[in-house]
């Protein structure tokens, strides 16, 4: 990592008189120089404490892509209806998605926030107007795409209960 570590959140004052009044422009000028100078500084730690975060949540992206894999693997090597049903991490998983998805909608938001205001487009607010509602179409299009295979689950639960109907009336 390129920042050094966090321990210390200590900052050091300096006092240094000046010849002048301290009412005096030169004196106003060194404050705000102090002040702009210790400011960065409070950002520099934030941005290096972010950073380390996230590494940390890179990792943790990664064990879960590969958990998610894994999870995949096990469910398409079984048959379809049974393997659903034995899954009763559903609502858990369910919890974690809406979870990731609001932090990856967080981070998106700090960084068009943080692009836009950096650039001098003139049309701040349509950028990151537009950025907005881009991170709003994906996380509608993701839950789409989840009730989309909730729902095909449900029918097949629909069609396995059919046959154990019929099965039934057969008798």
């Amino acid at each position: 990592m390129a920042c050094p570590s966090s321990g210390s959140n200590s900052y050091t004052v300096v006092i240094i008189p000046l010849k002048t009044s301290l009412y005096s422009l030169d004196a106003l000028r060194f404050y705000l120089w102090i002040k702009r100078l210790k400011d960065l500084e409070k950002e520099k730690d934030a941005l290096c404490s972010g950073l380390e975060v996230l590494e940390k949540a890179r990792l943790w992206y990664l064990q879960r892509l590969e958990a998610n894999k894994a999870r995949q693997d096990r469910i398409e090597a079984k048959s379809g209806l049974s393997s659903f049903l034995e899954d009763a991490t559903e609502a858990r998983s369910c919890l974690l998605r809406s979870r990731i998805q609001r932090v990856n909608g967080s981070l998106g938001s700090v960084m068009s926030e943080t692009n836009a205001m950096s650039s001098s487009n003139p049309s701040l607010p349509e950028a990151v107007a537009d950025s907005d509602l881009r991170w709003h179409n994906s996380v509608l299009t993701q839950k789409v795409t989840d009730k989309n295979r909730q729902i095909s689950l449900l029918e097949l639960e629909k069609d396995a209960l059919l046959e154990q109907l019929d099965e039934l009336q057969a008798r």
